[in-house]
C-alpha cells in the first residue's frame, strides 16, 4: 500500500494545474491574435487542421472523427468552401463520394500564419528572457511534454 500524499503536495499540484491551464490559455490567444486567423469558428479550424493533417476525407468520415452529426459538418464544409479553404473533389475509389481538400490558398494561409506566429514567439523570447532563463524554459518544456506523452 502506498503512502498518503501530504496536503500540502495536493494543493501544490493542483495549484501547478490551475496555473497552466490558465497559463496556456492566455499563450493560446497571444498566439492567436499575432496570425492571420480570422472569424473561423473552433469546428471549422478543426476540420481545417484534421485534413491538413489527415489528408483528403468525405464529410461523413469528418464529421465521425470530430464528433458531430454529418448535417452539422456539412455546414461547416460549406462555409469553409465559400471562404475558398476547401474543396472537393470526385472519391478515385468511389464516385458517389466527394473527398474535401485544403486549396492551395488555404495552405499558404495556414503557413502564413504559423510563420507570423513563430516570428511572434521567437522575438518575444529573445527580447524579453536571459540565456539562462532561456535554459529554464527548455526544462520546463521538458517537463511539459511529460505531461502529455502517452
Amino acid at each position: 500500500m502506498s503512502a498518503p500524499i501530504p496536503d500540502s503536495d495536493i494543493a501544490q499540484a493542483t495549484q501547478l494545474a490551475h496555473d497552466i491551464r490558465g497559463l496556456m490559455g492566455k499563450l493560446k490567444r497571444r498566439l492567436r491574435e499575432q496570425s492571420n486567423v480570422g472569424d473561423l469558428t473552433p469546428s471549422q479550424t478543426a476540420v481545417l487542421l484534421r485534413i491538413e493533417k489527415d489528408g483528403p476525407a468525405t464529410t461523413s468520415h469528418l464529421a465521425r472523427a470530430e464528433g458531430m452529426r454529418p448535417q452539422s459538418m456539412g455546414a461547416v464544409i460549406a462555409a469553409l468552401e465559400e471562404a475558398g479553404l476547401v474543396q472537393g473533389a470526385q472519391d478515385p475509389r468511389d464516385g458517389r463520394q466527394t473527398l474535401l481538400s485544403l486549396t492551395d490558398a488555404c495552405r499558404q494561409w495556414v503557413a502564413a500564419g504559423r510563420a507570423a506566429r513563430q516570428d511572434w514567439l521567437f522575438h518575444t523570447i529573445e527580447a524579453r528572457l536571459s540565456p539562462q532563463e532561456q535554459g529554464q524554459l527548455a526544462a520546463a518544456i521538458a517537463l511539459l511534454q511529460r505531461l502529455v506523452d502517452d
